[in-house]
Parts: structure tokens; C-alpha cells; sequence
């Protein structure tokens, strides 16, 4: 049976230029145990395992396994079997073929394929092409090639991804047998609770550093478990606890009991002949305590004193620097309206007190000055006497209508005239001019075919 080998990271760095991939990554996984390797996006994991695996050269520190080197093992296949990626297959070549072309290069017996197609559930497809495959059935050729040399050590990265809950299970039960036989079995995840249903140890890891290093049942403090207990009779369950001395809280789904196990609840309220109809210890979940681990809120001993870099303050961070305002002395409030301050303010030695325009040159149009806005703005007095603005709607636009073809002229109010008024049906306008009418005749006028007055 092959033997389980330790895995040790001892100071592993790996920069890329200015990012720190892996700063300082101390580790341990033990053989025997299915360890989780966890961590958010960009944590690290994919290059932590590449660096143990010799596919990438660390910056500083050391990836070991059973104290070598992956370079120095003399028999890798049958010392470690690693599947990083599910895409690494040619899509042309069968299964039987992708294993054939390891066993031949690791010189193993190629009566091995079988079996380890058998072992992952791909002896039906061991003729097809690994283009025609499903993620899953990806996932599974992986497993096989990585089973291929029987090794001792396995590290998988994301073994479950793409497998549906039948298959699921079956890797689960899987790598708890493997690792039950003594091997040593790393997995990466993003699957918590999966992740919470295989493994016996945990590695958390949070912007290249450690954050979480040991079993599950030693990531919560045992304070923040609690029992809860509930029965039919509570009142007699009420009088047990009273006796005992047992302190506990009442709540909705019945009595939430600290510093007590869920075993001696309920060795309890079976020795008083109590039916419980609930008995569950309850705390932090998986999912909780790894957000708070990988964001900084929760540390831990196992961590080693590392502590994960919390995000910049943007309080800290100098805003742009304001524009010095203007004087008031050389920009007087009275002379400048508000829409003629200009957007960046203006220094006091550009606005003189007293602006003297600057007559242009020959042949060349005078161009505005900002200088003259204090002195050439309008007062508002003026302002007021302004005409309308061109939005401004017509008052004769609604009092008259063309009739036939003519055009009724409109002059200013001071000029206008009432019109006769209209004997054949036809409207006038309440401003029109006294020599030029529509619709109907003035007496010493003549009219036109077309219906429109001449004089």
C-alpha cells in the first residue's frame, strides 16, 4: 500500500513584479486526513500548489514533500498525483490513449489504465474522444490520470467542479477512502459546505498568508457553539434544568443551553424520562467564520501572528486641492452676477481694479477679455429691461389665422391698429398694420384674386 508523505511550506514567497502572490506561506498537511486548501479569488492557492508541484519557481522559501523537492522525487507519477486543470487533454485522443501516454512515459504496467478508468467510472467511454467530454467526465479523466502511478500523495485543484450531486458524492466518498488507506489528499475549494462534509483539516489563506491552519472542529471558539433542546413537556425539561442548576434561555425553538454538550442534554433528559423533539448543537457556520477569517475581522492563533492588510482608507487620502478663492476686493459682488463667475477662479493680479480694454490689431477681430467681465457686466437694472428670451412664447401666435393665401405682418405694439372687423367669416389679427390687412377690404383698398388687400 503506498505511504503518505508530509507536505511542509516553509516561508513560500512568489512575487509577480509588484504583487505579492504568496507572501510567507507557512503550512503543513498531514497524511491520513483530507485536507482543504481554501481561499478567496487571487488568494493564492492555485500558485501555492504549483510552487509544491515545480511548475513554478518560488521567489524565496521552500515547497517540500516527504523533505524533497518535486525536482529531486525519482519517481513523481507514483510519489504524487496532481490534476490542476480539467482542459489539459488532447480533444482528438481517446481516454485509453491520454492514460496510455502516461503510463508509457512513467513506465508503468498499461493493464493500469483499466483500472483506474474502471475506478473512476469511465470504462463505458474509454474508446470515445476527450473532445466529446463534459466537464464532469473531464474531472474524472483527471482523477484517473493523477490515480494512474498509485501515488501516496494527491493534490487536486477543484476536484468536485462540474460533477452533479451523484457524482459529487462519489468523490467525496472517494478521497475519505484514499485518505482512510493513509495517503496524503489536498483539495482546493470554493464549495464550503462540501468542502465542510469531506475534509478533516483546513488551510485558509487570504492575500498570500495564512489565516486558518487546523481542524474544523478548531475554527469557532467553543463559546460561540450552543445546545439547543426542546420537548413536548417543557415545563418538566424547565424543572430538570432548575434542578440542576443548569442555566438556559427560552426561546422560540426551545431552550438554547452554553457550555454544555449536546450528549449530556440528552443523557440527562433520559435519565428523567424526557422525550426530547429536539437536541442540535448550533453556531457560527462554515461560510460565516471564513468571510470573517479572509477579511481581517477574525484572527487566529494558528495564523502565527500574520495578519491580513486591510483595505486602503480612502480617508486617508488627500482630496484635491481647493482652489484658493477669489479676493473680494478685486471682484466686487455687487458687479458680477453669479453665471458670469468664471468655473476655476481667477487671481487677484489678473482682475485689475480698473480694466483698460485693449484696442486689436489691424484686420483682426477684437477677441473677448475675462478682464473686462467685472467692469463691462451689465447692471442689473438693465439686465431687467432686457427683451424676452427667444423661448419666450409669442402672445399673437393664438389671435389670428391665415386666411386663403395671405400673411398677416406683426409690428411692434406701439404701431399696431385695430382692424375692421371681418364681414366674410375670415379672422384678424389683434395687432396687424394699417396699410396691409387679410380677408377682407378697407374702403380706398382693392383686393386681388387671391383674397390677399393691396392700397
Amino acid at each position: 500500500m503506498p505511504e503518505g508523505q508530509v507536505l511542509e511550506l516553509t516561508g513560500l514567497t512568489k512575487r509577480f513584479g509588484a504583487v505579492s502572490a504568496v507572501d510567507s506561506l507557512d503550512a503543513r498537511v498531514e497524511p491520513g486526513l483530507v485536507t482543504g486548501f481554501l481561499g478567496p479569488n487571487g488568494a493564492g492557492k492555485t500558485t501555492s500548489l504549483r510552487m509544491l508541484l515545480g511548475l513554478v519557481r518560488p521567489t524565496s522559501g521552500t515547497a517540500t514533500i516527504g523533505g524533497k523537492r518535486y525536482a529531486d522525487l525519482a519517481s513523481p507519477l507514483q510519489t504524487v498525483g496532481a490534476a490542476l486543470e480539467a482542459s489539459s487533454f488532447h480533444p482528438g485522443r481517446s481516454a485509453a490513449n491520454h492514460l496510455k501516454v502516461y503510463a508509457r512515459a512513467a513506465k508503468l504496467p498499461i493493464s493500469r489504465v483499466d483500472e483506474v478508468l474502471g475506478l473512476v467510472g469511465l470504462s463505458d467511454v474509454a474508446g470515445r474522444r476527450v473532445g466529446g467530454f463534459s466537464l464532469g467526465m473531464r474531472q474524472r479523466l483527471g482523477l484517473a490520470t493523477a490515480l494512474l502511478g498509485d501515488p501516496g500523495v494527491l493534490v487536486l485543484d477543484e476536484p468536485t467542479n462540474g460533477l452533479d450531486p451523484e457524482g459529487i458524492r462519489w468523490m467525496r466518498s472517494l478521497l475519505r477512502h484514499l485518505a482512510e488507506e493513509g495517503r496524503t489528499v489536498l483539495i482546493s475549494s470554493h464549495l464550503l459546505a462540501e468542502v465542510q462534509q469531506t475534509v478533516d483539516a483546513l488551510l485558509i489563506i487570504s492575500h498570500g498568508r495564512l489565516v486558518f491552519q487546523g481542524g474544523v472542529e478548531d475554527l469557532a471558539d467553543p463559546d460561540e457553539y450552543a445546545t439547543v433542546v426542546d420537548a413536548p413537556d417543557r415545563a418538566a425539561l424547565s424543572a430538570l434544568l432548575d434542578e440542576r442548576g443548569i442555566p438556559y434561555q427560552l426561546l422560540r425553538n426551545g431552550f438554547t443551553i452554553r457550555h454544555l454538550e449536546p450528549v449530556e442534554v440528552g443523557a440527562l433528559a433520559a435519565g428523567a424520562g424526557i422525550a426530547l423533539s429536539n437536541l442540535q448543537s448550533k453556531g457560527a457556520s462554515l461560510e460565516d467564520i471564513f468571510l470573517e477569517l479572509v477579511s481581517g475581522v477574525r484572527a487566529h492563533a494558528s495564523a502565527g501572528g500574520t495578519t491580513v492588510p486591510a483595505a486602503t482608507p480612502t480617508a486617508g487620502i488627500p482630496d484635491a486641492e481647493a482652489p484658493a478663492p477669489v479676493p473680494t476686493a478685486a471682484v466686487p459682488a455687487e458687479s458680477v452676477p453669479a453665471a458670469a463667475v468664471p468655473a476655476e477662479p481667477v487671481p487677484a493680479a489678473a482682475v485689475p481694479a480698473e480694466s483698460v480694454p485693449v484696442e486689436p490689431g489691424p484686420g483682426a477681430e477684437p477677441a473677448p477679455s475675462t478682464a473686462m467681465v467685472t467692469v463691462a457686466a451689465p447692471a442689473p437694472a438693465l439686465r431687467a429691461e432686457a427683451p424676452p428670451a427667444p423661448t419666450q412664447p409669442e402672445a399673437p401666435r393664438s389671435s389670428y389665422s391665415v386666411a386663403s393665401t395671405g400673411v398677416i405682418d406683426v409690428v411692434p405694439p406701439a404701431q399696431t391698429a385695430t382692424a375692421p372687423p371681418a364681414h366674410d367669416g375670415t379672422a384678424t389679427a389683434d395687432a396687424v398694420t394699417a396699410d396691409t390687412v387679410t380677408g377682407d377690404t378697407a374702403p380706398g383698398n382693392t383686393s386681388t384674386d387671391d383674397g390677399e388687400v393691396q392700397r
